[in-house]
């Protein structure tokens, strides 16, 4: 068949790997350039972990996440992943520290809980006077996100994928497989896959209602010279249930430290400008620093904006739409990870015809 797939994030590039290797003819559109630094794959990490609170299906889904990325890293010939486990750390050991630790230890993960005197003889860089409860997990790490996207759309180019960069799509028709390009020319295909990031709702109307564009600013920060050697070893860092509600990702495989919000914005235009300003992060470093030694001294080195798309529940919409389309908008933060193999479950459908319950699996819906 031949498929149309709108966006190359790491969604659209994962499903076009997969396509591509089921024996479909496909071409990849994208408004920018591929990799294109306004999407929201872009970025120098994205985390993968296991602890989901009591959301089992998506923490079931992690581990057939690892394997897709194995089949990848053979692909590509090269791992783009770096190992680093999680530290969970929150004021106390609140409704979703509870549930990650029941879920992971009833799937053979148990955690590690630290006291204060644990939590600071094993990681120093902290201030447990301010933790009330933390645990830590082996597994998990850094997926090197810019890195990959760029192998990938490199690798499909080599396959024979067609990457249209700077290809603006006007409208989708997802009953005839067809795209309808900026200046009006119209693109046939068996299928159409719309993966189109904070952009999707505009081509895929009957989302509107349902995500929400959400600009979000991350930090890249210059930690005390003291402490920036015990970073490269540090594990992800996750306070979900403290003041705050930040992650920090260490500096690994020659990224930067970033400090980021699990808050959403809810806000803004993915075409607007895209400059960051200093007080956007205000809170967000005012959080994070109060959990470090020596918080004071941690300066922002560079500030980044990018855009989520954002269901209510946090869950992702991967559906059917018309006779001959897919949505795909699985971004709410923690998308990246489940690309490829959301991207593979889609391509899967569209090969055999069948879409069983990928709708309620990819919504996390799994029992």
């Amino acid at each position: 068949m031949k498929i149309s797939i709108v966006g190359a994030g790491i969604m659209g590039l994962g499903c076009a790997w997969a396509l591509e290797r089921l024996g479909h003819q496909v071409t990849v559109f994208d408004q920018g350039p591929i990799p294109n630094p306004l999407s929201t794959s872009h970025d120098e990490h994205r985390l993968i972990r296991h602890a989901y609170g009591g959301r089992l299906g998506y923490m079931r889904m992690v581990t057939d996440a690892y394997a897709i990325w194995d089949r990848l890293w053979a692909d590509l010939g090269q791992t783009l992943y770096h190992e680093t486990g999680m530290l969970v750390v929150g004021d106390s050991a609140g409704p979703w520290q509870q549930a990650s630790s029941a879920a992971l230890a009833a799937a053979g993960r148990p955690v590690q809980w630290l006291d204060r005197a644990a939590l600071a003889e094993r990681f120093p860089l902290l201030d447990a006077d301010t933790v009330g409860e933390a645990f830590y997990l082996p597994s998990g790490g850094v997926l090197l996100a810019d890195r990959i996207v760029e192998a990938l759309a490199r690798r499909l180019a080599e396959r024979g994928v067609e990457l249209r960069a700077g290809t603006k799509i006007q409208a989708v028709d997802p009953d005839r497989g067809w795209v309808t390009l900026d200046g009006g020319a119209v693109i046939g295909a068996d299928a159409v896959v719309v993966a189109a990031g904070a952009w999707i709702a505009r081509l895929v109307p009957e989302l509107r209602h349902r995500v929400t564009p959400s600009r979000q600013v991350v930090a890249y920060i210059e930690p005390p010279a003291a402490h920036a050697a015990a970073w490269k070893s540090m594990p992800m860092l996750i306070d979900i249930e403290g003041v705050s509600g930040f992650y920090a990702v260490p500096p690994v495989a020659g990224t930067g430290l970033k400090f980021g919000d699990h808050r959403f914005s809810l806000t803004g235009d993915p075409d607007a400008d895209r400059t960051a300003a200093a007080e956007e992060v205000a809170g967000l470093l005012a959080d994070a620093r109060q959990r470090l030694k020596d918080g004071q001294e941690y300066r922002v080195d560079r500030l980044k904006t990018c855009f989520y798309t954002v269901e209510p529940n946090e869950r992702f919409i991967v559906e059917p739409i018309g006779v001959a389309g897919w949505a795909m908008s699985p971004c709410s933060g923690h998308g990246f990870k489940f690309g490829p193999l959301l991207g593979s479950a889609v391509a899967g459908a569209i090969d055999s015809g069948e879409t069983g319950d990928l709708v309620e699996w990819a919504a996390g819906e799994q029992k």
